[in-house]
């Protein structure tokens, strides 16, 4: 099984933000303790973690150095990193326009093909609803707190 994370679980998963990043932290551990099976992201999601992380308010903010070292230590030695076949673009372009998707939801959409492009059987995050299309292929989409729920409930 593919597990997919997408950039709002590396964010809460590697800055501290309180109680509310805890899922997500939680996920990121199950990764790096080697219990999720075959976990993945998006290299536009490596950028948004790049591009928030640098950006955040002061308390939170990492450097540029801190924030790449971040993604080579946490995400590229753990994960796989996909990004979205030439092949497949026009015809995410031709659906996301049948599907009324405007404005900055493309990117959520265009994380949701990464993933079905990358056979991913789950996508975690806590941007649900902006994942709605990923549903029509067959992806699961879970919060980090419903994923870890899953999680306890499989047989080590």
């Amino acid at each position: 099984m593919t597990t997919f994370l997408d950039t709002s679980v590396l964010v809460a998963g590697l800055i501290d933000f309180g109680p509310q990043s805890a899922p997500a932290q939680s996920v990121m551990h199950a990764v790096s303790d080697h219990r999720v099976d075959a976990p993945a992201t998006a290299w536009h999601c490596c950028l948004e973690f790049f591009s928030v992380s640098t950006r955040l308010p002061p308390e939170f903010r990492l450097g540029p150095a801190d924030a790449a070292r971040l993604l080579d230590e946490e995400v590229f030695a753990r994960m796989a990193v996909h990004d979205l076949p030439a092949a497949d673009r026009q015809p995410m372009l031709r659906a996301i326009v049948k599907d009324g998707v405007i404005g900055g939801r493309i990117y959520d959409a265009h994380i949701g093909e990464i993933a079905r492009s990358a056979n991913a059987d789950v996508v975690i995050t806590d941007n649900r609803r902006h994942f709605l299309s990923a549903l029509r292929h067959g992806l699961r989409v879970e919060t980090p707190a419903e994923f870890l729920a899953s999680l306890k409930k499989k047989p080590r």
